[in-house]
């Protein structure tokens, strides 16, 4: 039998959700995922809960916002050479925004 899963509240995580998503979702999910450094599981509660989704700074962060940076930046030049703008695309950009800004007003107040 495996170790019983508590949660931060001391209660005994026992029950399983699951659910089917796209490739292209799984892609969004995953991209999100590494960008908060948060683990899947607790990315996916925060979100169906409405809790706000806080980033902490750490090493593993930084390479994935980096590495999303550079994937934005593949894109954008695929756009100049004459393509669309998917809305997958767009949705990264907005949460490095959002996640740079944060990281930008956390530097500012000393934290």
């Amino acid at each position: 039998m495996s170790k019983k899963n508590y949660d931060n509240h001391n209660r005994w995580r026992n029950k399983t959700v699951a659910f089917r998503v796209s490739p292209e979702e799984d892609a969004q999910i995953e991209t999100a995922v590494k960008l908060t450094g948060l683990t899947k599981q607790d990315y996916i509660i925060r979100r169906l809960l409405c809790r706000d989704v806080v980033v902490q700074g750490n090493p593993r962060v930084y390479k994935a916002l980096r590495d999303q940076l550079a994937a934005v930046l593949d894109e954008l030049h695929r756009i100049e050479a004459g393509r669309g703008v998917n809305d997958e695309l767009l949705d990264t950009i907005q949460m490095i925004a959002t996640i740079m800004n944060g990281m930008q007003e956390d530097f500012a107040y000393g934290q």
